[in-house]
């Protein structure tokens, strides 16, 4: 152990610069090593930490190999938190150059901060001036101290201009980051002095720190006070519903097959994951003046574990929950999105929603009178629940889709019966379904596209204009509507 201390310590000499530090080093690893050879050809392995393995040359320079980072810029040995290990096929070299200069860029990539990030006044300066590891992989405490100094996590960052809703713990406001300038919106929720953070807000924060996709609302900033939890997300003009009503509740065909592509690929993402959203509906999609659709509210999420275990059946709006939820349901897993996504897609094809029960015995009525009283044939067991049995509901026999949704091609109407199916396991899952020949004519490269990256970024795919679109409603004139931000009850 006093080997490696004085070894790291005579490291740390070496990287504040010198070449005697170098040679101290040397000599010290050689005094201690008994049959090293001190050739400045010969390369010297050397102890250290956060997953890093390098070598001294003699010439001064120091080599590290296979340096290990989390996917937050952190190294993994530091945080040991990060699941996305990435193995850095480049060397990194690290020269005596005590004059070296770090820029913005260097910042912003070593911090995994936006691009237009504004830095406050002298701080790179300070930067260089107290920062000489700059290139060792960074501790989760230097990246916390690091952000704060920038700005991050205290509320005199944001600026409050509207309050966007209210609910029973939260309230959200549209704001602007002195960071960016960009406009970002600030959920506020309450703490209680006995009952803490609500769960909801917990869940939230903790799916989507995580949750990195294009087509997923963004979490910037988490600020922490005695009274208060902020979160602060991106902003986005506009939800689903809302574009349905600026629309007159009639939007594009081919605005639809997009709008249902980034749902079905931002679901894909959190499905791939074990993420169930659990409370989809046009509310919590959230929609920019470019077309990008983006799934927000994750209050109700859970990650899915294996084996399978039970789940509450409170759960996924009435007009969007299923049917083996609405009849008590507790065992289930990702396909309780996707009735939900089916509902959405109607709703997107015919401006008005599929099943708009105001109990959970009308909702199973709207169901089965359009798709057919469920029998032992079509939903095994379906005639042994306990719930089901004591509705009493009258045998309806199924309706054809064609006949409820005109606007739809044959190919459309096929990919709403795959996700309108009583049984979940008969769902079609989310990366199914992107592969539908509904899509077809999206063409591939929409399919192989990095998460990160929108699907606008194809030349070939482009927004349709609104025939019926308000033209207040987008924020073509620099203005935005005020809307209802996205909020559970719970949060």
């Amino acid at each position: 152990m006093d080997r490696m201390r004085k070894i790291k310590r005579q490291l740390s000499l070496t990287l504040r610069g010198g070449n005697s530090g170098d040679k101290t080093l040397s000599e010290t690893i050689s005094s201690q090593d008994t049959g090293a050879h001190s050739d400045s050809g010969t390369a010297m392995p050397v102890g250290g930490s956060g997953g890093l393995r390098g070598s001294v040359r003699g010439s001064g320079e120091i080599v590290h190999e296979d340096v290990k980072m989390g996917s937050d810029g952190e190294s993994d040995q530091a945080s040991a938190t990060s699941s996305d290990e990435v193995h850095s096929p480049v060397r990194v070299r690290l020269r005596n150059n005590p004059g070296r200069k770090i820029s913005t860029e260097d910042i912003n990539k070593r911090l995994s901060l936006p691009a237009d990030i504004r830095l406050p006044d002298g701080y790179l300066e300070k930067f260089n001036l107290n920062s000489p590891l700059f290139d060792k992989p960074l501790s989760r405490r230097l990246r916390r101290v690091s952000l704060s100094e920038i700005g991050f996590g205290k509320l005199e960052t944001y600026v409050k201009l509207d309050k966007l809703g209210e609910g029973t713990y939260a309230t959200v406001y549209k704001g602007r980051s002195k960071l960016t300038d960009n406009l970002v919106a600030l959920k506020e929720i309450r703490l209680e002095h006995e009952e803490g953070a609500p769960c909801t807000a917990i869940r939230e924060v903790s799916l989507l720190k995580d949750l990195k996709h294009a087509n997923i609302v963004t979490l910037h900033d988490i600020i922490h006070t005695q009274k208060s939890l902020t979160l602060v997300f991106e902003y986005l003009d506009k939800d689903l519903k809302q574009y349905l009503d600026d629309c007159g509740n009639c939007i594009h065909m081919h605005n639809v097959k997009l709008f249902l592509f980034q749902l079905l690929r931002g679901l894909n993402y959190c499905h791939r994951r074990k993420v169930l959203h659990r409370d989809l509906k046009p509310q919590n999609l959230l929609i920019n003046d470019r077309g990008e659709l983006k799934l927000a509210d994750f209050g109700l999420a859970r990650a899915k574990s294996i084996p399978t275990k039970t789940y509450s059946n409170e759960v996924v709006t009435l007009w969007y929950r299923p049917p083996d939820i609405l009849l008590g349901s507790t065992d289930y897993s990702t396909q309780i999105d996707m009735w939900g996504v089916g509902c959405i897609f109607y709703e997107m094809s015919t401006g008005r929603p599929l099943f708009p029960g105001s109990t959970v015995e009308e909702e199973l009525h709207f169901i089965f009178k359009l798709l057919g009283t469920p029998t032992e044939e079509t939903w095994p067991g379906i005639t042994s629940n306990e719930e089901f049995i004591s509705y009493n509901y009258p045998r309806y026999r199924a309706d054809c889709l064609h006949n409820h949704t005109p606007r739809l091609d044959n190919d459309g109407v096929e990919l709403l019966s795959k996700l309108l199916q009583f049984e979940g396991k008969k769902r079609i899952a989310a990366e199914e379904a992107m592969r539908h020949q509904y899509f077809h004519c999206l063409g591939e490269r929409i399919l192989t596209l990095p998460d990160t990256i929108s699907i606008f970024a194809l030349q070939e795919i482009q927004l349709e204009k609104e025939p019926g679109m308000r033209t207040n409603s987008l924020s073509e004139s620099g203005k935005t509507t005020k809307r209802k931000w996205p909020m559970n009850d719970d949060s």
